[in-house]
């Protein structure tokens, strides 16, 4: 009589179902028409757009991914409609890997912070599409926001405490406030205990109303979209003190872009809120519009970065 060695089946039966588990979820991931890139590695083969391809359009890490899906679902299908092509939305943790993609033209455009468009300009020639219209600006700055509860009330009284930062490229979550220490004549090293990056403003923020970090500096568009969308979140925060404007944050395209796709996006996103539906779009995530500014608008980070380029900090 042969002995059934029951432990073997079970790890066979884990196995067979491990692997079914994959297989449906691969087959799901490829049905419908648009799709959503996570890719975790940039070392991953993905050949440059073609004219019959989708739009490959990606998203700088301004938000988590979850909210970004949330944000920008809607637009990408928008655009895509009107140029009469799948739109697929690439995400990646940091701004520096959508700069790559940029650059490597695995993309076609991007959503992306302000610092990251000057060093993609100033690197490759990442070009201006346009930027969007937010209460009636097209500008944004930082916010330094801290607990309801906390005592801290001057940037002063931040040096000793853990901080969060957003991306090392941004702007409002790392740039301006490392410059503002810098006219101080301290490092983040010098002035604070710890500091750690949350690689998104959201997640700034719930930091921040978590009391997981004691302060942080975030998009001054990202908190008040939040206070709108989710003011039970940025209730557990007060702004304790807000930077001077920058240019607001863009959308962008490669310098080798073919030129006839480059003026269909811009048209696409230029006439939205003359749109019906394109308006309704907008008014659901806070955009008023979308509209164009010269690349002079982002010379104020340019300045901040030589500042820093040259700073040396005091013994």
């Amino acid at each position: 009589m042969v002995r059934v060695r029951w432990p073997i089946i079970i790890g066979l039966l884990s196995v067979f179902l491990i692997a079914s588990i994959i297989y449906l979820s691969q087959v799901e991931h490829t049905r419908g028409e648009k799709r959503i890139s996570l890719q975790p590695s940039l070392t991953e083969p993905v050949s440059p757009p073609q004219q019959t391809d989708r739009l490959r359009i990606a998203v700088g890490a301004i938000i988590s991914p979850a909210k970004s899906l949330t944000f920008y679902e809607d637009i990408f299908d928008y655009i895509g409609e009107k140029l009469g092509r799948g739109v697929e939305m690439v995400q990646r943790k940091t701004y520096a890997e959508v700069n790559f993609l940029l650059k490597e033209r695995r993309i076609d455009a991007a959503f992306v912070c302000s610092r990251p468009y000057v060093e993609g300009h100033r690197n490759f020639g990442m070009e201006l599409l346009c930027v969007p219209v937010c209460f009636g600006k097209t500008e944004y700055c930082s916010y330094f926001i801290v607990h309801k509860d906390s005592t801290i009330r001057l940037l002063e009284d931040l040096r000793g405490k853990l901080f969060a930062f957003s991306d090392p490229l941004s702007n409002t979550g790392t740039l301006i406030p490392t410059y503002t220490l810098a006219k101080m004549g301290e490092t983040p090293e010098s002035f604070f205990r710890k500091y750690i990056f949350t690689y998104s403003h959201d997640n700034s923020i719930r930091s921040v109303a978590e009391k997981f970090v004691d302060s942080a500096a975030v998009d001054s568009l990202i908190w008040e979209y939040l206070n709108i969308k989710e003011p039970e979140l940025t209730a557990q925060t007060k702004i304790i003190r807000k930077s001077a404007f920058c240019a607001i944050p863009p959308v962008v395209v490669s310098p080798d872009i073919a030129p006839e796709l480059k003026e269909r996006l811009r048209s696409a996103f230029l006439n939205m809120h003359n749109d019906p539906r394109g308006r309704k779009i907008l008014k659901r995530v806070l955009i008023d519009r979308f509209t164009v500014i010269e690349d002079s608008a982002y010379d104020s980070i340019r300045q901040m970065e030589a500042f820093m380029k040259d700073f040396r900090p005091q013994k």
